[in-house]
Order: C-alpha cells, then structure tokens, then sequence
C-alpha cells in the first residue's frame, strides 16, 4: 500500500477514483433518494421524539444504507435498495405492533416513570432513566414550573418528554427558579426545611432520608401554581 502523501489535494477532493465516477455518484443519488423517499411516506411522519430504541436502532443503520451507496462502488445499487427496503419494511411492523398490541409496546416503548410525587423527586425511580436532580428541575422549569410544591404528578414519559400534573391546592416546596440556594425570608416557613437535592421536608441535623442528602433549604410558602 503506497504511503499516503500529507496535504494531497487530488487526493483530498477528488480521492483515486476516474472523474466520471462524479457521475456515477449523480446517478446513485438520482435512485437511492427517490427510493428512500418513497418508502419512507409508506411508513408515514413519526418524529424523533416518537422513536424507540429499536426503532432509532434502524434510523441508524437506514442511513448507513443510504449513504454507503451513494459513494462507494463497491456496493451495488440493487443490494443498498433491498437493505433499505427491508430496514423500513421492519419499522412497519414495529410500529403497527406498537398500535395494536399492549405487550409490544411496552417491549419497543417502555412505560412512563414517576418521577416526582407530591412535591418531592422520587430519586430512586429517577435512576431507571438516568436523569439528575438538575436535569429534572431544568425540564419542571421549562414547564412554567416555579416551587416543587406545585407539582402532584410528574412522570418521565418512554419518548424522553415529561408529564407534570399540578397539586391543589400546591405544597409546602422547594423553589427552583435560580439561584436555587437564595429564598425570600419574609415568605419562609419557620423550622421548614428542604433538601435542596430531591424537595422531601425534614431535619436540618440529618441527611435526607429520600436521597442521603445534606444540602437543606428554607421552603417557601405557599408554592406557586404551575403557568
């Protein structure tokens, strides 16, 4: 194999292959894409959001499909098409598995996890899907969310988007508008303290019992309603 020349701009643009290959790539692209565009309205508008795991798994492996065949001759037209059409051809099924069967959905969907009840952030639960104290209070805020204590419900849903469903009325809470740490002394409840990681009420002197915590805050009362 011969070395490979530094700053070779033949090699850099045009790489070794004959200038008419420029046309056989127009050519692969003139049928690889249409091809793909037709099969992709036979399985209809799912957004990434919407996706499972699988069904990523298969974006993924659609899109080396469609993008080996464009520029690589070594992979024959015919066989990136069957690759393609067998890849979508799955998502089908899967998707229509999803809409018609209870157990398929769960397997290719998963459930939706509590994550927070009553105020306070379920941080066992929180784990399964691998989101922080942090990361939840910056989706809650994202939601018009102001004080933990608001929140009755709120559930990380399979699609990654979170479900909040408003205490009433609202709770003794943890305020979450930043800085998280600096709270209205005139609106604190006296002897009401909050872990700062997870909303549960307890004892200054003692780690949270929900988290093991030992960051404490004054709570504010009463919590503001969701916006």
């Amino acid at each position: 194999m011969d070395p490979v020349i530094p700053l070779d701009l033949q090699r850099m643009f045009l790489g070794e292959d004959p200038p008419l290959f420029l046309l056989e790539i127009l050519l692969r692209i003139a049928i690889i894409w249409p091809w793909t565009m037709l099969l992709l309205r036979w399985i209809g508008g799912r957004s990434i959001s919407q996706l499972s795991l699988i069904e990523f798994l298969l974006v993924i492996a659609l899109g080396s499909a469609v993008g080996d065949s464009l520029f690589y001759p070594e992979v024959p037209l015919f066989h990136a098409m069957l690759v393609i059409f067998v890849i979508i051809a799955i998502d089908k099924a899967i998707d229509h598995a999803i809409r018609r069967v209870q157990i398929a959905k769960r397997i290719f969907d998963g459930r939706p996890v509590e994550v927070m009840t009553n105020g306070v952030m379920r941080v066992s639960l929180m784990g399964a899907r691998q989101i922080g104290s942090l990361e939840l209070m910056e989706l809650l805020r994202l939601k018009g969310v102001r004080n933990l204590g608001s929140v009755h419900r709120a559930y990380m849903e399979p699609s990654g988007q979170l479900s909040v469903f408003a205490a009433d009325p609202p709770l003794t809470g943890l305020p979450i508008m930043p800085p998280v740490e600096a709270h209205d002394p005139d609106r604190a409840q006296v002897g009401a303290r909050c872990c700062l990681n997870c909303g549960r009420l307890g004892d200054l002197a003692a780690d949270c019992p929900n988290c093991g915590a030992d960051n404490w805050a004054m709570v504010a009362v009463p919590a503001p309603k969701l916006g």
